[in-house]
Formats: C-alpha cells, structure tokens, sequence
C-alpha cells in the first residue's frame, strides 16, 4: 500500500471518530422533548401507579363470578358394628355437589362497582402522568435559567475585567483613582460568590431532574443553547375550564368514583334480599346379601338466608353506603374548585411573565445596554464617575438575568397550566 493511501485512510479514521464523537455529543444534550418523554418511560413512581392501575383491572371479573362450587364425598347411614355397606338397606356412599347464588343483580353490581374504581386507577395514573411532566418541564426549565444565569455572569466577569484593567491604567498615569480599582475587584468578588450560588443550584436542580428521570443523581446533564423564544398565546380563561371539566383526568377518576359508589349503595340495598344456596347429592347403594338390587338415592336441597336483624346489619350498610356517596360528591366539587383556581393562578402567573419578557426583551435590557456602552464611553474620557459605570453594568446583569427569570417561569406556568387543565392545546 503506498503511503499516499494509507494518508486516505488515516484521514478517514479521523473524520470517522470525529463524526461519532460530534454524534455522541449531540446525543448527551437533553431537549425538554426528550425529558419528558425519558420520564413517562422510566419514572418509577409512574410504573408504580400503572402496576396498581393493571392490578386493578384484574378485579371486575372476580367480583363478577358466582362463589366457587363446594364438592362432598359422603358415606350415610353406615352401621359401626360391622362397616358393612350391604347390611342396611339406608347405608349409601355418595357424592355431592353445594353451590352458593346471590340474588339476581347482586353480581352485576359488584362487577360494576370494580369496573368504575379500574378505570378510576386508570385515569389516576393519567393525572400522575401529568403532574411529572409538569415537574420534569419545571425543573428543566430551572436547569435552563440557571445555565443562562451562569453565562451572563461569565459574561460580565471578563467586562469587569476589562474595567479592572482600564481603572489600573489611568491609575498608573495619574488620571484615575486606586479606589476604582479597588472597587472593580470587589464586584468580581461578588460575580465569584454568585457563581458559586448559581453553581450550587444548578447541581441541586440537576439532581432533582435525574431522580424523575430514574438516573444517577450526579449524571452529566447538557441542555440545549439555543431554543424557541417565542410565547404562545393562551386561550381565554373560559374555554380553558371548559377544556379541563371535559379531559382533566382527576375530576374523571372523581366522577368515577361517583358511580362506583352509587353501585355499591345499590348493592348495600339488595342486602334485604335472600341470596340462595342450592344442594345435590346422589347416593349409592349396594346390593343385599343376598343379591337384590338396591336403588341409589338423588337428593336436592334448596337453602336461603333470612335478613332478620337487617336494622342492624342491611339498613347501617345502606346509610355507610349513602354517605360514602356523598362524600364522593363532595370531593368533586372540591376538586373542581381547585382545578378552576390553579387554572386562574396559571393563567394570570403567566400572562404576568410573558408581559416582563416583552418589557425586558424590548425595553429595558436595551437601554440597560445602551447606558453602560455611554458610561464606558464617558468614563474612558474622565466625563463618567467609575462608581457609576460599575453600577450601570451591575443593573444591567440584574435585568439580563430577570428577563431569562422572567422567561423561564412563563414556560414553567405553561407546562403547570397544561397539567392542570390536562391538554396540552390550551394555546391558540
């Protein structure tokens, strides 16, 4: 092989693994997409409410099955001083069978009750579902503000800098004082002590998301650079309750909690009626000594119980019943209060937020910028105090950092907004 090929070859390695360690960076970077869909995946605590929600499908059909088949095997009427089965013509050996049946329409109720407490474990684990992705986005979105945060402070630590560096020099000819110096080193001080608070938060944040991720808690997380900026525009206040009476899924599991107690105080009312038990046997019987034929025996009973003390036990589970009932009514009220008042708090937190970023984005980090680019201007030609000049761009890393404040908790009162009307289309 000729040098020139094996130049090709190396050359082609190279760009290789550089393809695939671009490849695998990309891949380390967590877009909010890909956390949400990593925690319905893996969360435990979700699987944990499926696995109750599975388990409680399985209940209905059992609710639903007559009590098992009671078989017997008897010998009757057997004469202990010989055992001998010919002996007496009443000594039989058989077999019987014993089943028990509710009143009509008692197993259908109970089947109905265990259908609606299924689906209403079906519909909890929906909202839990929603609820994490709310907490997944939330912290996501800390995870992000902090990051930006961590930047600007970057950013102005190496402005300071520069400024330490214009101060020492018009110090050093004569035109500038030491205690602008001395001042510009103490606000990289306290650009320090903030990193390391940022530092310190993000850590924590990241932590958090792990854990809801069910990754180790110290895991790397990257989150994306460059997003969308742009805020949606929220339906009216109105069409979002109405959105969330018709697919919020905890007012549902409430409303199925409704019907699985009205089923069980129809129940608790069929308590007054007989539930029956019917008995068959067949009997067989052995030949007598002398060799005539002996018939076997069929026997058939038919049992009932007799709800005597029902003031005591039918007519206490009815009124148990009718309260459970209305407790359950209770409870969806309060719940639809609830849900309308963290509708309402969303909404107005949001439209709060999304109005400060407009403000920021167009006005005030602006003119925050345009000032300390005067002030630097004015002080490089002794017409700005230094003092000024470093609060001027003190303020501006204090309304950069609130504008991403600002814009990460309208994204964090959106995804809480979506939670609590459950449906992600409340926006126009």
């Amino acid at each position: 092989m000729s040098l020139q090929m094996i130049f090709k070859c190396i050359v082609l390695t190279c760009a290789l693994l550089t393809c695939s360690i671009a490849a695998g960076a990309e891949q380390t970077i967590l877009t909010l997409q890909a956390a949400a869909e990593l925690a319905v995946q893996d969360n435990p605590d979700l699987a944990q409410i499926q696995a109750r929600a599975q388990a409680m499908a399985a209940i209905p059909s059992q609710e639903g099955a007559l009590p098992d088949p009671q078989i017997s095997i008897n010998a009757m009427n057997l004469p202990v001083d010989t055992f001998n089965i010919q002996q007496v013509d009443m000594t039989q050996v058989g077999a019987g069978i014993s089943q028990a049946i509710p009143f009509p329409g008692k197993l259908a109720l109970r089947e109905q009750a265990a259908a609606f407490e299924a689906e209403a474990a079906s519909q909890n684990v929906t909202e839990l579902r929603w609820r994490l992705l709310s907490e997944v986005k939330t912290t996501w979105w800390l995870i992000f503000y902090l990051d930006r945060a961590l930047q600007i402070v970057d950013q102005n630590y190496d402005l300071l800098q520069q400024f330490v560096e214009i101060a020492r020099t018009k110090y050093e000819v004569g035109e500038g004082l030491q205690q602008d110096v001395l001042l510009a080193q103490l606000e990289l001080s306290k650009l320090l002590d903030q990193q390391l608070i940022l530092e310190g938060m993000r850590r924590s944040a990241a932590a958090s998301l792990n854990a809801l991720l069910d990754k180790p808690a110290n895991e790397e997380l990257r989150l994306p650079e460059i997003i969308d900026l742009q805020l949606p525009t929220l339906k009216q206040e109105t069409l979002l309750y109405q959105q969330a009476e018709a697919s919020r899924a905890l007012l549902e599991s409430n409303r199925l909690g409704i019907n699985a107690a009205q089923s069980r105080l129809d129940l608790a009312k069929k308590g007054y009626l007989p539930d029956f038990t019917v008995d068959a046997s067949y009997g067989v019987r052995a030949n007598t000594p002398s060799g005539d034929k002996r018939s076997d025996l069929f026997s058939m009973n038919l049992s009932m119980n007799v709800p005597i003390f029902y003031a005591q036990k039918q007519a206490k589970e009815v009124d148990q019943r009718t309260s459970e009932l209305m407790k359950e009514k209770y409870a969806l009220q309060d719940e639809w209060n609830k849900v309308r008042s963290q509708i309402s708090q969303g909404y107005t937190d949001y439209q709060r937020a999304k109005d400060q970023v407009v403000l920021f984005d167009t006005g005030i980090v602006p003119q925050a910028r345009q000032t300390v680019a005067s002030m630097l201007a004015g002080y490089q030609v002794n017409k700005v105090d230094f003092l000024n000049l470093v609060r001027s761009q003190i303020t501006l890393l204090e309304y950069e950092t609130r504008y991403w404040k600002a814009f990460t908790e309208a994204n964090q009162f959106l995804a809480q907004l979506t939670a609590a009307v459950g449906k992600e289309e409340i926006h126009e």
